[in-house]
């Protein structure tokens, strides 16, 4: 579905922002499959990137994302995603470090799918999941961004917006502002200090944010105990 080979969207694409990105191409033979990974883990490492491989065989890296089916438990590497789409799928959830959600809309790269969970269907299954929560499924625009991060999701995962755009890395970067934008807590309104409330200062009042995507992403979602569509 991409317009351009696969290499030349994801290097768009990171030049957007983008700092995750998952593999799919399951079609490929093991050896072209993981010539690709590699090429597109040089690619990310470059940003100080992850390439996360669908399917339980890391291709030489150290992250993968699991469809629902299994297999359970996750193998043992340094990430693992799990796609899900109900309560009972993330019942299943064991060692896991986050899931994603899906359809949260009508999404054209799995017309049918579904059905949809909309940001009601997925804040209510956010606040069941264990573990970060990915929504991915027909997101394409900034207000839908701010939607899924409303309802809880620590992170968006698109495919179509950026595969299928003219302009892969200024659609990365659009999205991925407006998640930084809705992730970034709104500072309450300062209040004044005994020392300075004759002398008409505000204190200094820092505001802090976070982003974080997969697929079209920046920093890895947080595992549960700490000491970067399936599509």
């Amino acid at each position: 579905m991409g317009r351009r080979p696969l290499p030349e969207v994801v290097a768009a694409a990171v030049g957007g922002g983008v700092r995750w990105v998952v593999l799919r191409e399951k079609d490929l033979p093991r050896a072209e499959r993981l010539a690709l990974a590699t090429e597109l883990r040089a690619i990310l490492v470059e940003a100080g990137g992850t390439l996360v491989v669908a399917g339980p065989d890391p291709l030489g890296g150290d992250a993968v994302h699991l469809p629902a089916a299994g297999p359970y438990p996750p193998p043992a590497v340094g990430l693992v995603g799990r796609s899900c789409h109900d309560e009972t799928e993330l019942a299943r959830l064991t060692s896991e470090d986050y899931v994603t959600l899906s359809p949260v809309w009508p999404t054209s790269t799995k017309p049918g799918y579904g059905p949809p969970l909309h940001p009601a269907g997925l804040a209510a299954l956010a606040r069941r999941s264990p573990v970060p929560v990915l929504a991915l499924g027909g997101i394409e625009t900034p207000n839908q961004v701010r939607a899924c991060v409303e309802a809880g999701a620590s992170g968006v995962a698109v495919l179509g917006a950026v595969m299928r755009a003219d302009d892969p890395t200024r659609t990365a970067a659009t999205l991925g502002g407006a998640f930084a934008d809705a992730a970034t807590p709104v500072p309450s309104a300062p209040q004044l200090s005994a020392d300075t409330a004759g002398g008409g200062l505000w204190p200094t009042v820092t505001t802090q944010g976070s982003s974080l995507t997969a697929r079209s992403g920046h920093r890895r979602p947080q595992p549960r105990s700490q000491p970067s569509e399936n599509q």
